[in-house]
C-alpha cells in the first residue's frame, strides 16, 4: 500500500549523498519530498552499526532516494544529514509503505 497523500504533511529538499571525490563530498541535484516529519530525539545506529542520537525521522514514500550522509533541508530552514534510511514494506498487509529517514 503506497503511503496516502494525507500523510505527506511536510515537504523536505533532499540532496542525495552520490559519493566522496578529491575535492570532497558529491551531491545530486536537491528534490523536493512530501512526507511526514517527526521531531524528536530518539536513539538510532548508524551504517557502521554505532548508537547516535537523531532529531527527526522523515517518513517519505518508498521510491525516495535518501542514502545515508544526503543532506536534507527541513522546512523551518534547517539542514541536517541522514543517518540511515530504513525501508518499511508491509509486504501486503494494508499499511503504508514508506522510507524512514532518519536524520541528525
Amino acid at each position: 500500500m503506497r503511503m496516502p497523500r494525507f500523510l505527506q504533511r511536510h515537504a523536505v529538499l533532499i540532496e542525495p549523498f552520490l559519493g566522496n571525490s578529491s575535492t570532497g563530498p558529491l551531491y545530486g541535484p536537491a528534490v523536493e519530498v512530501r512526507g511526514l516529519l517527526e521531531q524528536k530525539t530518539r536513539l538510532v545506529r548508524n551504517a557502521a552499526g554505532e548508537q547516535v542520537t537523531s532529531s527527526s525521522t522523515f517518513r517519505a514514500p518508498l521510491e525516495t532516494v535518501a542514502p545515508a550522509k544526503s543532506r536534507v533541508q527541513l522546512p523551518d530552514g534547517r539542514k541536517t544529514t541522514v543517518i540511515a534510511a530504513v525501508r518499511q514494506d508491509g509486504a501486503g498487509l494494508p499499511v503504508p509503505d514508506h522510507l524512514e529517514v532518519q536524520l541528525q
